[in-house]
């Protein structure tokens, strides 16, 4: 019996033959590490569901980025809960919001990170959606209005990067349309194109304390089981001006991923969601797998399936891992 001339395993005998090879290489440089800024001072209040995760005021979050510049990753982006909610989300546009003030503050420092503020209306309404409701519904108009003057003020703050959330339809158009009549025609937008309504998001809303207080967010959100629609959502956000779009959730959708990046041009980011990081985190605690082994291993399935950018949870502890590599 002959041997086989093609031997796949030559190239796997040792780590520095499988590092030579590799096809795809995670680094820290397409990581953005999410924060949740809250009112008052010297306030650092973790979240039950996800582990090393902190509700934190201004100065508790420039601490913070302090540590994220250090380990090498280039960006975060900011949730807030605000001080008041109210139907319509009006603390969302205020100069003396807790993620402007934040956006204030780290600018500040001068730290060599780009900031990414999260432009929705979740956090902000006492009813928990993502929009203005009337009569029973989420309207789509009345809230993209108010989204763009969001935007607005977050650039006004100095952020870098604007991302609507909402999935409203034409929102990054109007979000475009007024950053630059205000002259911030340099601050780019990353649109979450593709967002599905998810069950992974549970652990999110406890930290955002953004819970929907009747009925889901179906009618908004994406149908989980619907592909093609995501390509189409892709387009009319490049249309309308977004720079950079992205996938969320991202375990679930590495197929959507992958449809995105093959058909568009443009940078693509997946957001590995707040539930996907405390799955591992407790499973990691109950010792039924290897923490940092599954978290590498499914960071880089996601830049695997074409997402050049990823938001995670795990960004702090995936650039020391790689340090120590």
């Amino acid at each position: 019996m002959s041997f086989p001339t093609h031997r796949p395993r030559r190239l796997r005998r040792n780590e520095a033959l499988r590092g030579l090879v590799r096809e795809t290489r995670l680094s820290t440089s397409g990581l953005i590490y999410p924060m949740f800024v809250c009112p008052g001072a010297r306030v650092r209040q973790e979240v039950s569901s996800m582990p090393g995760i902190h509700q934190q005021s201004v100065d508790q979050i420039v601490e913070e980025c302090r540590e994220v510049e250090s380990l090498g990753i280039p960006g975060i982006i900011l949730f807030g809960l605000p001080e008041s909610k109210d139907p319509r989300g009006a603390s969302s546009v205020s100069a003396q919001g807790v993620v402007q003030r934040a956006i204030e503050a780290i600018r500040k420092t001068k730290l060599k990170l780009l900031v990414i503020t999260d432009v929705c209306l979740c956090g902000y309404t006492d009813h928990g959606h993502c929009g203005v409701v009337e009569n029973g519904e989420v309207s789509n108009d009345s809230t993209v209005t108010i989204l763009a003057q969001q935007a607005l003020s977050h650039a006004r703050a100095g952020a870098d990067i604007v991302a609507p959330s909402d999935m409203m339809d034409g929102r990054v158009g109007a979000i475009r349309e007024m950053l630059d009549e205000h002259k911030f025609e340099n601050v780019a937008i990353l649109s979450y194109a593709a967002k599905y309504c998810s069950g992974f998001y549970g652990p999110f809303r406890e930290a955002a304390q953004s819970s929907p207080q009747f009925g889901d967010r179906r009618s908004y959100q994406m149908d989980p089981a619907n592909a093609r629609e995501a390509l189409k959502e892709v387009e009319l956000d490049l249309e309308e001006g977004a720079d950079m779009v992205m996938v969320k959730p991202a375990l679930a959708y590495l197929d959507v991923i992958r449809r995105v990046r093959d058909a568009f041009d443009v940078p693509v980011g997946a957001y590995n969601v707040s539930g996907e990081y405390a799955m591992v985190k407790a499973a990691a605690q109950k010792g039924w797998l290897d923490e940092q082994r599954v978290v590498l291993e499914i960071l880089t399935g996601v830049h695997r399936a074409g997402a050049e950018i990823i938001l995670t949870y795990h960004a702090k502890d995936v650039a020391r891992w790689l340090k120590a590599c």
